[in-house]
């Protein structure tokens, strides 16, 4: 019945259809950020390079200081650090789902500030930067060819 309805008059299914179409496109844009919750925890990066030392000399004068200092921040599930041969020094530190991640910066940055006046001259000059980072995924693309061309 309301089939025959949009069947009889096309044009109107038609205009329909497209300011339906319009309407949701518009919409799209003003949909609140909670209906896209975070997935993954939040985390913090800490930065700092230490020109000309190897990985062991990192190790033991920047992230040995660092990581004492962070261990036991409030909120934190795990960290993972690396150093490489070039002097670069990198700590990722992992905190709880709902965590804030203004606040998670603030405590790393705290406890960092306390293991500065450990660490070599070199790095408290250019300084130990530390970052909010998130692992979400911004964009997921797939290209497929149906057959090669050459």
């Amino acid at each position: 019945m309301i089939s025959r309805f949009f069947i009889d008059r096309p044009i109107f299914a038609s205009v329909l259809s497209i300011v339906i179409t319009l309407a949701g496109a518009i919409c799209v844009f003003h949909l609140p950020l909670a209906q896209f919750p975070m997935i993954s925890p939040p985390t913090i990066s800490v930065t700092c390079n230490f020109p000309g030392a190897s990985a062991t000399d990192v190790a033991s004068a920047v992230a040995a200081p660092i990581e004492e200092q962070v261990i036991g921040v409030e909120g934190m599930y795990y960290m993972s650090s690396s150093c490489t041969n070039d002097g670069a020094y990198n700590l990722t530190v992992t905190f709880r789902h709902g965590m804030n991640l203004n606040m998670a910066q603030v405590l790393v940055q705290n406890r960092v500030a306390l293991a500065e006046p450990l660490l070599p001259e070199v790095i408290r000059q250019t300084g130990v930067t530390v970052k909010k980072r998130s692992p979400d995924i911004l964009m997921g693309i797939a290209v497929t060819a149906t057959e090669a061309k050459r």
